[in-house]
């Protein structure tokens, strides 16, 4: 056991190596733009992606907004169970995500999601009407890009098909966007 989890530690810091911080960059300018002129902040994911979208929502909300000036405008649209049920088993799973936005949404609001595929159904109806309705959409994916790279105004790739080094590294990033916020906060 002790080789596989020296492998999976070495594919871990291999795929981290590779991560586009140019684009990370770019999300965090897109935040940086969201809060200074107050704009919501939509976090989802499917799975292990979902606690990671309440997590991130979590720190970037308190750990971060804590910091500034003007405070995070975010939610994670994974945290309503019974909405997310009652769309869920009265129109389908694909809305779950769409109906909520479709509440909340407004033009130039951001809209994140974190998924290892990028081809979920529910992630891709969110996006395609998030950017018809004039929000602005980043998906951080995994290797298998999925559809989801074609809609997504900035996308962030983590080279790697491995649903958990994917997830392990997603992590990483709302860690490293959301530290970026409490340690520089003078970005904003």
């Amino acid at each position: 056991m002790e080789k596989w989890m020296k492998n999976y530690l070495n594919d871990l810091v291999k795929t981290l190596d590779t991560l586009p911080l140019d684009k990370l960059n770019d999300i965090i300018n897109i935040l940086v733009r969201a809060n200074k002129e107050k704009k919501q902040v939509f976090v989802f994911g499917n799975g292990g992606s979902a606690a990671t979208s309440s997590h991130f929502v979590t720190d970037l909300g308190k750990g971060a907004s804590r910091k500034l000036v003007s405070r995070f405008k975010c939610i994670s649209l994974n945290e309503n169970v019974a909405w997310i049920t009652a769309l869920a088993n009265d129109y389908s799973y694909e809305e779950v995500f769409l109906d909520q936005l479709k509440n909340y949404a407004l033009p130039g609001d951001v809209v994140i999601t974190m998924s290892v595929s990028g081809n979920s159904p529910n992630l891709m109806k969110a996006f395609e009407w998030a950017k018809k309705n004039g929000l602005q959409t980043i998906a951080m994916i995994g290797g298998k890009k999925g559809d989801l790279i074609k809609i997504a105004d900035c996308a962030l790739v983590i080279e790697s098909e491995h649903y958990g080094i994917v997830e392990d590294i997603h992590m990483i990033v709302s860690h490293l966007i959301s530290y970026t916020f409490m340690e520089h906060p003078m970005i904003v």
